[in-house]
Formats: structure tokens, C-alpha cells, sequence
């Protein structure tokens, strides 16, 4: 998801409210006000974390690992204390003294981010064991995997999970579902676009939702090569910079590089990125979508496209940091991973130090990278959480999903993220 974060939840929102089906709800927008009651400790950002917590947690420590840091203890803990009985995690558990009922939505997204973390950062390979062992207890007979368990599998879901399984040492091609027989890869595939029409080459989040698939299609691109959601430059493959795409590509390999193909193409005039228009706004404009811009710079690097990174890249080092600081932790981290892929300097991003201020958003960490002043919170200094301005997309999922419910409910959508 990230997400997905709240881009990886809207969609799921969107099909919940129009088919009336039981999926997490998705991240609230940057405006939602603090939570009443205090947030612990071991936290990262000060938003309510009702609909991100374990996301943004995951990203965190992740980024944290990714550049050196090792994160406070706490915080580690409070991540591995999110863990539900059967080895799922929610969104968020409020109180983790509580056993998880049934009531309580599992969620695959956290799950996988959570064990990408966890693994990380080391010392929680029973909590990881237990995490992998629900996540294939929950894999749909394509392969692939939804939000929540019982719906339709989504790319972008498939993709964090088998980023999850890789980093946990499975091997996501061996993992294959009980009825069917079918893996992870064999999922990703059905959602790769052929080389026909505005989204030629792309990975959508489902082959039913229509509508913008830069998240989807960067999830997949790194997924493809069974990485994570913080690669290197190179780490997924290769590709030539001005490969197109290949009409004759029929397994994920070449779909996979169809799919960078498109992003470097999304990206090549502006620089980054646009969220779709919402529906019945009174400014109906897209705007620029940083979150997924960074995680399109991501799969490029990670793909070996250096030359079509660096225009989005540079697009981020002068645009990301206001969005980063508006929206806290995980969009930090997304940052990070920009960086990360790209072998750019996290400590002067633009100007700004990344990892600085991504520590700067919850408890001090053990030991930070030698560039980075981790300090104390500012605590003059108002911070939100994952989803920033560009949120504002969610409610727009919901509506367009609404004026399409007739389409959606005859041809179910798979509900990444």
C-alpha cells in the first residue's frame, strides 16, 4: 500500500461502500484532528493512527534500517505488540492488552509491511514466523491476496505480500495456494495491461477497477522480481531505458518491464504523478501525487531505469519535503526509499535531512546515521500522518466507486497499500 497507506486502503473503501462487504476502512485525511486519548510512546507520528498505525510504524523502522539507524526499542516492541494471536495484525489496536476477535479486520497490507520491518530490524523471527504462516493461510486460489481475507486479490496487496515473503526467505514463487495451485506471480500477472490503450503496459489494481494505476504498477514492477518496498538501485532486474512495450511479452518478466515502460512514460513531461479528479469537486483539477511519484522512482531505479528516475527524482528533492512534513512518518519513509533506490543522499534530500526529521516524528532511535541530527520533537511543530494533501483522493474513490456500483457489482472488483 501504502501504502498502501491510504492510497492502498481508498480503494478498498470504495468497493466496501458500494458493495456493502466488510473491508477496512481506509486512512483518514490530513485534517482528522488528534485522537483524544494519548498516543504511546513507542509510536511513530501523532495522527490518529486508527487506520495506519502498523503501516506507518512498518515504514518507519524500515527506513530507519534501510539508512543505518537503529530504531529505540520501544518502538520495535510496539510493533511487535500489534500482532494478533493467529499472526495477522489490524490497522491498529488500540488496546493490545486485548485478545483480536473475530469482529477485528485483519489486515494483509500491515501484516506484510509489518514483517518487512520486523525482519529488518532482527530479533522477532517468532512474531515474523506466525505473521508468514497467516499469509498463506490467506491466499486466494490465483495466487494472490486482497486487503482483507474473503475478497478478490488486488496488485497491490500481492505485491507487499510477496515483498514480505522474500524478505522472510521464502521463495514467493514455491508459495502456491491450496485450491489452484497457483503463486503470487501467477496473480500479478492477470493485472498487467497489454500494450493497447491510455494505461498500455500498466498494472492495474484490479482488472475491473479502472482508474489510476501508478501506485498499482510501480507495486508490481518491484514485486515482479520478488523485492520489497525498499530495494536498491538495480535490485529488481533491468531494463533498457528506452525499452517500450513489448506486445509480445506474455509472462511477468516482460509484463514487468512493460510496467516501467509506462511509468517512465507517466513521467516524463512533469516530472511526477497526478491524482485522479474527484468527482463533484468544485475544483476538479488532479493534483500531484507525491506518494506515488516516489514509489514510481522506486520501481525505476530498482529496474535499472536511471534516466527516467532522475527527472521525478529531482521533481521530489524540490516538492517532497512540505508534502513529508504535512503528512509525518510514512511519507518520510516513502522519501527514504527514493533515496534508498537511487543512491541519493537521504541527509541533504533537496536540502532537507530525511532521516532527521523521519526520526524527529517518534521515539529517539538507538543509534542514527552519522549525517543525522535526531534531536527532539518540536514539539511547536504540528505534524499529520500518512496520506498528506493529495487524501483527498479517498473520498473521490468512494464516489466514483458509487456512480459505478452497477458496474462494480457485475463484475465483482478484487479488492492493494
Amino acid at each position: 500500500m501504502t501504502n498502501a497507506t491510504a492510497r492502498r486502503a481508498a480503494v478498498a473503501l470504495a468497493v466496501s461502500a458500494v458493495l456493502g462487504t466488510a473491508l477496512a476502512p481506509a486512512a483518514t485525511a490530513a485534517t482528522t484532528p488528534p485522537p483524544a486519548a494519548p498516543l504511546p510512546s513507542g509510536l511513530y507520528g501523532t495522527a490518529d493512527p486508527a487506520y495506519d498505525g502498523v503501516w506507518r510504524q512498518s515504514l518507519a523502522l524500515l527506513a530507519q534500517d534501510t539508512v543505518g539507524v537503529k530504531p529505540a526499542a520501544k518502538a520495535v516492541d510496539w510493533l511487535t505488540g500489534q500482532q494478533c494471536a493467529d499472526g495477522a495484525f489490524s490497522a491498529y489496536r488500540a488496546d493490545a492488552s486485548a485478545a483480536c476477535d473475530t469482529k477485528l479486520p485483519r489486515d494483509t497490507n500491515a501484516t506484510a509491511a509489518a514483517v518487512q520491518a520486523l525482519t529488518a530490524t532482527g530479533g522477532a523471527e517468532q512474531t515474523v514466523g506466525k505473521a508468514v504462516t497467516w499469509l498463506k493461510s490467506v491466499q486466494n486460489a490465483d495466487g494472490g491476496w486482497s486487503y482483507n481475507p474473503g475478497g478478490a486479490s488486488d496488485a497491490n496487496s500481492t505485491a507487499v505480500v510477496i515483498g514480505a515473503l522474500a524478505a522472510a526467505g521464502e521463495k514467493p514463487a514455491a508459495v502456491v495456494s491450496a485450491k489452484g495451485g497457483k503463486s503470487p506471480y501467477d496473480a500479478l500477472l492477470t493485472f498487467a495491461r497489454p500494450c493497447t490503450g491510455p494505461d498500455a503496459g500498466a498494472f492495474v489494481y484490479q482488472p475491473q477497477m479502472p482508474g489510476a494505476v501508478g501506485d498499482s504498477t510501480a507495486a508490481a514492477v518491484v514485486a515482479a522480481q520478488g523485492a520489497g518496498l525498499a530495494p536498491k538501485a538495480g535490485s529488481a532486474g533491468s531494463a533498457a531505458e528506452g525499452a517500450g512495450c513489448d506486445k509480445a511479452a506474455k509472462d511477468l518478466k516482460g509484463a514487468a518491464v512493460n510496467g516501467g515502460a509506462y511509468l517512465a512514460g507517466a513521467l516524463a513531461k512533469t516530472g511526477h504523478l497526478l491524482t485522479p479528479p474527484m468527482p463533484g469537486a468544485e475544483d476538479s483539477a488532479p493534483k500531484p501525487d507525491f506518494g506515488n511519484t516516489a514509489d514510481a522512482v522506486v520501481a525505476l531505479a530498482a529496474q535499472g531505469r536511471t534516466e527516467a528516475a532522475k527527472k521525478p527524482l529531482e521533481w521530489l528533492k524540490a516538492n517532497g519535503a512540505g508534502w513529508a512534513k504535512a503528512s509525518g512518518p510514512a511519507a518520510y519513509a516513502q522519501l527514504v526509499f527514493a533515496a534508498n533506490a537511487t543512491g541519493t543522499d537521504p541527509a541533504d534530500f533537496g536540502g532537507t535531512d530525511l532521516v532527521a526529521a523521519l526520526n524527529a516524528t517518534g521515539p529517539a532511535p538507538v543509534s542514527a546515521s552519522p549525517s543525522a541530527d535526531t534531536g527532539k520533537k518540536d514539539e511547536k511543530e504540528e505534524k499529520n500522518d500518512d496520506g498528506g494533501p493529495n487524501l483527498w483522493w479517498i473520498v473521490g474513490a468512494f464516489f466514483a466507486a458509487s456512480a459505478g456500483a452497477g458496474f462494480l457489482l457485475s463484475g465483482r472488483r478484487k479488492p492493494r497499500a
